[in-house]
Formats: structure tokens, sequence, C-alpha cells
């Protein structure tokens, strides 16, 4: 007999949600074979089957989030008699709920919660306090804000105050400012966000959020408080680039590397990065901190939400080996089968949107980076070359940058750094 159990995806990771199974109560497993899929603050992944048997029972429905190392199913070594046991029905919001004008909403029934540590508090250490009540995310979200941790309830696993329950608070206390000073007559400089408004007629398909796109949700809408987004566009001539991919597709096809535009992109990114440091930083309080290491996430777009893995060392590595990290994280990202390092430490990120037909967008921060670049899309347009018509393969990069940390200038700086390394791509970094 061996015990299912949620892991630990990574060191601040204190709970997991479970979103499919793929087996079933009754199915033979082999040891390492992939037994069900979770969903984390940091990585969707697929969790290998601890040891080879039969599926005996689950023990956590799809769409339960429960802490980690829960046991969430029990697998029967061979010869052992397996009970039938029917599977847990989901805690979860039905997929699709059909709801008509005039009946009440469906509710969303309440996750199984821990029981809270029972233990007086002057029994506990400060180290017990901290960890039971927030997350490292949190713990930093209140660091920016000044908040008292202790004084915000908290909804989550055994009393934890979670992103959910620092964001409502945060954004309640400023509802709470403004509504004061209208009445006082105090000038309000930001007006309090519109009520959203209920659907109206007809028949409506309500359904839940994915664990991918919830986080993603709290996470751009917690950019978006953060920083001063600022965003510059500019034009760049990649034929220069193209004439090298052309010419060295196949010797890299022959190394086991795609030869796309994107390793090119990348590598001038490094040399600019390099030149202009203050890109490659993240504001703590009231402290820089400039990151030695190159670490730049790749966004990737994935058929149930968005992921951006991370080339760490990317300054370490030429072409080749850029094309070879960025193919890797993009292929074992579509098939959840990242690890959690390779989602962290992120210093700078790249977008490409251009691979959808984007002419270019001003894409969100990715905390807590303090910039980050959109790709367009990558055409051959007419252009005007010594006063003549010419051909060339055109491309509109957008930096958006956090403007409390960086200026406009040193933005634009590095852009112009970024758009003369591309255009006059030197073919040794190959």
């Amino acid at each position: 007999m061996a015990d299912v159990i949620m892991p630990q995806m990574g060191e601040s990771i204190a709970e997991g949600t479970v979103t499919k199974w793929l087996k079933s109560v009754g199915d033979r497993v082999e040891r390492d074979e992939p037994l069900f899929e979770i969903s984390t603050d940091k990585v969707d992944a697929e969790i290998p089957s601890p040891a080879a048997g039969v599926l005996q029972e689950i023990r956590v429905a799809p769409g339960t989030t429960v802490p980690v190392n829960t046991v969430v199913a029990v697998i029967a070594a061979e010869g052992e008699a397996v009970a039938t046991a029917p599977a847990p029905q989901p805690a979860a919001v039905p997929p699709v709920v059909y709801q008509i004008e005039g009946e009440a909403p469906p509710t969303r029934p309440l996750l199984p919660q821990a029981p809270p540590d029972l233990r007086p508090r002057e029994e506990m250490s400060t180290e017990d306090l901290r960890l039971s009540r927030s997350s490292p995310v949190v713990r930093r979200i209140a660091a920016e804000h000044h908040l008292d941790i202790a004084a915000i309830p908290g909804t989550g696993i055994g009393g934890r105050v979670t992103k959910q329950d620092i964001l409502g608070h945060l954004e309640s206390h400023t509802e709470t400012a403004t509504h004061a000073a209208q009445a006082d007559g105090t000038p309000v400089t930001a007006a309090a966000a519109p009520a959203v408004p209920s659907v109206r007629g007809g028949r409506v398909e309500v359904v839940p959020m994915s664990p991918i796109r919830k986080k993603t949700a709290e996470h751009m809408v917690l950019s978006k408080r953060t920083s001063a987004h600022v965003s510059t566009v500019f034009e760049v001539d990649l034929t220069r680039v193209d004439q090298l991919r052309e010419k060295h597709r196949q010797a890299f096809e022959a190394r086991g590397a795609k030869l796309t535009y994107l390793p090119f992109v990348v590598k001038a990114v490094v040399e600019a990065l390099k030149a202009f440091p203050v890109l490659n930083a993240s504001i703590e309080g009231d402290s820089i901190v400039y990151h030695r290491e190159l670490n730049l996430g790749i966004a990737v777009a994935l058929d149930w939400g968005l992921i951006v893995p991370v080339v760490h060392h990317a300054d370490e590595k030429n072409v080749l080996g850029l094309a070879r990290a960025v193919s890797d994280l993009a292929e074992r990202a579509r098939a959840k089968r990242l690890k959690v390092e390779e989602v962290q430490g992120g210093t700078f990120t790249i977008t490409n949107p251009g691979v959808f037909g984007s002419l270019f967008g001003t894409p969100i921060i990715n905390q807590p980076q303090v910039a980050i670049l959109g790709i367009g899309t990558i055409e051959k347009r007419p252009v005007v070359r010594d006063d003549a018509i010419a051909i060339r393969t055109m491309s509109y990069f957008a930096l958006t940058f956090d403007h409390r940390l960086v200026d406009g200038a040193d933005a634009d700086r590095f852009m112009a750094h970024l758009k003369r390394t591309l255009q006059e791509f030197d073919e040794a970094a190959l």
C-alpha cells in the first residue's frame, strides 16, 4: 500500500489544486507514470505515481485545493485487495451552469479547511506565527504597503492570509479613503472602480475560472496596482537577422535546434541589459535590487492560459544554446512538465504576441520585475533606405517599464541599443 500525497512544488508553496485525474479507481499504474495534474501559485504540472500497483482510492476530487503533504490517493500493491470506492464528487462549481434572468446565481461551495493551530499565541514562536498567517508573496505585499498581516482576517487554510485577502483589504481601504475624501471635500485624484454590471436577459453560460486563469488575473491586477506602467515602441529592421537565420537554419536543425527569430532577440536583450542594468532590477520597499544574474522569462501561450518559464543565466549561452533552451522550455510547458525552479527567478520578461499577427502591444510587467518586452509581428514591408523604396523584414518592439525606477531616457537608450544589436547582429554570437 502506498499513499499518494500533494507534493510541495517549491519552498513557498503551501497548497495545491488537483485539476485532473489521469487514472480511475481500479486502473493499474506504473511507478513514475503520470497519475494526476495539479495547479499551484507557480506552475501546472503532471505528478507521477510514487509506486506501481492498482489505484485503490481517490480521496481528493478535481477542483479541490488541499495543503501540501495531504494524502490525495492510495495505491495498492500487487496482490492486495482493491476496494471499490466511488470517486469523490467534485468540490468545485460545475463546469457549465445556465443562469436565467431573475434566478439566483449559483453559489460556490466552500473548500475544505485544514484545522488551525490551536496552540495559544504565547506558546508559538515568531516563526510559527509568521508562517501560519501568510505566504512569502503576501508578506511582500504587506511590506510594500506597510500593513500588519495579523490585523487582516484570513480565509485560507488554517486561517492563513491569502493573496486575495490582502488585495481585498487594500481595495476596501482605498475605497474607504476615497469616500472619506469626497465627504470632506478633499480632491480625489483617482476615481473609484465602477461596479461590474450584472448580466441582463437571455440564457448565459457561467463557468468557473481555471486555477491558472485565477492566478494570472491576480498577478495582472497586482502589477497594475504596484508599478507605474509606461510603454515605448521602436521599429526594428530584422533583415540582417533574417539573412543569418536562413543561412544557418539547416546547420542548427542538424544540431537539434529550430532557429527562429526569438533566440536572436533574447541574445540582443542580454547585451542591452548588460549595458543598462537598471532594467534588470527590482524594487523592494525603498531599496533597488540590481540582479547580477540575467534570467530571462519567455511567455508561453497555452490552451488553458499563460505561463512564463525562465532561461536562467541567459548571458552564458550563445544563440544555439538559447534556441535549445527556449524550445525545450516551451515544449515542456505545453506538456505540463516544468519544474518549479524553471518558472522562478526571472529578472526580465519577453512576450511574443506577434506570432498571432499583432502589430504591437503594451504588455503588463511581470512582478517584481521592472520591464517587459513585447515583440510584434515580423513581416516584409516597404521602407525608405537611402532615398529609395526597399523591401525589408520589419517589426515593432514595445517595452513596458516601471517609471518608479526606469526613466524614459534610459528605456529609450535600452531600446536603441537593442535595435542596433539586432540590425548589426554579430554572426560570431551564433
